[in-house]
């Protein structure tokens, strides 16, 4: 499924993944909350047919329609539509309209139902049989299903006025009306899953005030507009505070990596994303071993799921701590955030959170006592075998095309690392505590000294993508070694050679950096993380060289991806797209040739988002 060519929209936990023209079939499209899908089929059926004249979702929790019977050029008949989502329920109101000088007889059929199926099942991971009650009386109509552990779920419809029931799931309504006359239908779809939902407490006038003061080129208000708007929709509204889910439709979920990462982008316009996003990871850190979760004490997790088969144990979500670079981000994002705005009060309060993060990375983190963190690689259908932000299971891979075995210490994570120390030392000397931060500088330091020492590749201008477990670098060109300017671990005498790799046409695309250089044997344009482009990836990587003194380099990076956002038709970054080249004949500033899409990425996602923030707080040049 193309999702661009999706209508989405979200509130807390709650989204709707309909067609172009809002409707549901069954398939991947449907209600969800909470990682289950409260409908899998929801759609009109219009008699007469009509024209569609308008779809349009100017924020990202409504949109609203236009359809008409046209004739001799003349409106003979509307049907105006909006749909509401908010945190626990749908709001469907139809709006039936006689705008010619005869009498119309309209039907209007609704088809609904719902399979409860977890999100995991959705996207291929097995099929489980449900038995879904279904029920109708006068205007509602229920559908309900007992879960394996127990808990009692729920689709309720209430419709406005009784329909003519054709069955429980197909309302039918026959309108008759006047010239001039007007009929409302509304339908109110509620989801019961007996969570309690916390009250979003940022509407989306509040959160767009907190990004009034940023400077806006002209021509880019209504992408920077669009990515405002979406980062609210992905807000996720915790007891902790407000925490960025990672994207529509697979990741309306916490995810470590991705929050942490976007909380970093939002400062210092929205810090309590920030705080939210760090007292929710703390309060779900590690405490035990459980290698089925990937749990450790002090480690902080990957990914928080609700659904079904995380809480029957089926899948390890609940939560599920396979990764190796949350952990040193969550102190980043605390140390970024105390720096930002403030917040001795919250590395106070944090201590304890900080400190296990610092014991996971210095004892388990560091499998092999060399001063890297490193992670073991998952064995098949037990977790994830690469457990750093390329995810995918063929990421890793030597120049000879050969994956890397055993444990890997992946570049980006120990620059990760060396700022987590940095932090740490920055914390300990709030505290008054002298010796432990004259500890944690020279520890940062040490770790910077062996890093340049076993990363660098001197003939090839860059940083190895990882050591596999026989401490061979993976001499491949990639773009993490940009991460490393983000970080601060790359010396700055060899930063001018970085850059200029980095840009290099193995590297540079003209819309951003290949995750995966076009000359290495795994190459391929159109990958996951084998030779596509990410535009958070390289706006970190133009964060970095602007930190060192790169601004004209960076500028160019903001440039591209603004271009590239102007060429989707949503004006949204996408998550990834295929790493051909731009073009010759489509200079910067020309938007008529839009790159190769990647078909699934995800639209909104949260650190693409924030990218076209985060890029207008780079230096000009």
């Amino acid at each position: 499924m193309d999702f661009s060519r999706n209508i989405v929209l979200k509130e807390n936990y709650a989204f709707l993944v309909a067609d172009q023209e809002g409707q549901v079939e069954r398939g991947e499209r449907g209600l969800y909350s909470r990682d289950t899908r409260f409908l899998d089929r929801y759609r009109w059926r219009v008699t007469p047919e009509l024209q569609t004249l308008l779809i349009d979702s100017a924020r990202p929790d409504r949109f609203r329609a236009h359809h008409a019977l046209l004739d001799n050029h003349h409106q003979q008949l509307a049907l105006r539509r909006t749909v509401r989502v908010s945190a626990d329920r749908l709001l469907d109101t139809l709006v039936v309209e006689a705008t010619g000088l005869e009498p119309r007889v309209v039907t209007l059929e609704l088809e609904f139902d719902s399979d409860f199926a977890d999100l995991f099942e959705v996207r291929g991971w097995g099929e489980t049989d449900r038995r879904v009650k279904r029920k109708h009386e006068g205007s509602n109509a229920r559908l309900d299903y007992r879960a394996r552990d127990g808990r009692e779920i729920a689709t309720l419809l209430s419709l406005s006025e009784a329909p003519e029931w054709k069955d429980t799931g197909r309302a039918r309504f026959v309108l008759e009306l006047q010239p001039g006359e007007t009929r409302t239908l509304e339908v109110e779809v509620e989801m019961q899953d007996g969570s309690v939902e916390v009250v979003p407490r940022i509407d989306y006038l509040e959160w767009r005030e907190r990004f009034s003061a940023l400077s806006i080129p002209t021509g880019r208000q209504r992408v920077v507009q669009r990515a405002i708007d979406d980062l609210r929709a992905l807000l996720l509204f915790t007891e902790d505070g407000p925490f960025p889910a990672a994207g529509i439709p697979w990741f309306v979920a916490a995810f470590g990596r991705d929050a942490l990462l976007t909380g970093a982008m939002l400062l210092p316009w929205a810090s309590e994303v920030a705080e939210g996003t760090l007292r929710y990871l703390a309060r779900h850190q590690g405490k035990r071993h459980d290698p089925f979760r990937a749990e450790a004490p002090g480690k902080i997790m990957h990914e928080l799921r609700f659904g079904e088969l995380a809480r029957t144990g089926r899948v390890p979500h609940s939560p599920y701590y396979g990764t190796v670079d949350a952990t040193p981000l969550f102190i980043v994002l605390l140390g970024r955030l105390h720096e930002t705005a403030g917040r001795p009060e919250l590395v106070r309060e944090l201590r304890p959170n900080w400190e296990a993060a610092l014991d996971w990375m210095e004892r388990e983190g560091d499998i092999d006592g060399d001063g890297f963190l490193e992670f073991t690689p998952a064995r098949p259908g037990e977790g994830l075998n690469v457990q750093s932000w390329k995810d995918s299971e063929d990421s890793m891979s030597h120049s000879d095309g050969t994956l890397a075995q055993g444990e890997l210490a992946v570049s980006e994570v120990q620059g990760y690392a060396f700022e987590a120390y940095l932090a740490a030392a920055s914390f300990y000397a709030e505290l008054g505590e002298a010796e432990a931060a004259s500890r944690y500088r020279e520890r940062a330091g040490e770790l910077r000294a062996a890093f340049d020492g076993a990363f660098w590749i001197e003939e090839m201008g860059t940083y190895a993508l990882a050591l596999d477990g026989e401490k061979r670098p993976l001499a491949v060109h990639n773009s993490d070694a940009g991460h490393l300017l983000w970080s601060g671990i790359v010396p700055r005498e060899r930063a001018p050679r970085l850059v200029e790799t980095l840009f290099s046409a193995k590297n540079w695309s003209g819309w951003g950096f290949r995750t995966l250089g076009s000359t290495e044997r795994r190459y391929n344009p159109v990958s996951y993380h084998n030779g596509s482009v990410w535009p958070h990836d390289s706006a970190l990587i133009a964060a970095g060289m602007a930190n060192y003194g790169f601004t004209a380099e960076a500028s160019r990076v903001r440039d591209a991806l603004f271009d590239l956002a102007q060429t989707q038709p949503d004006l949204r970054l996408p998550e990834l797209v295929g790493g051909y080249d731009r073009s010759p004949a489509h200079s910067p500033g020309s938007t008529s040739s839009p790159p190769i899409p990647y078909p699934v990425a995800c639209r909104p996602q949260a650190w693409d988002a924030a990218t076209t923030v985060y890029l207008l707080s780079l230096p000009d040049d």
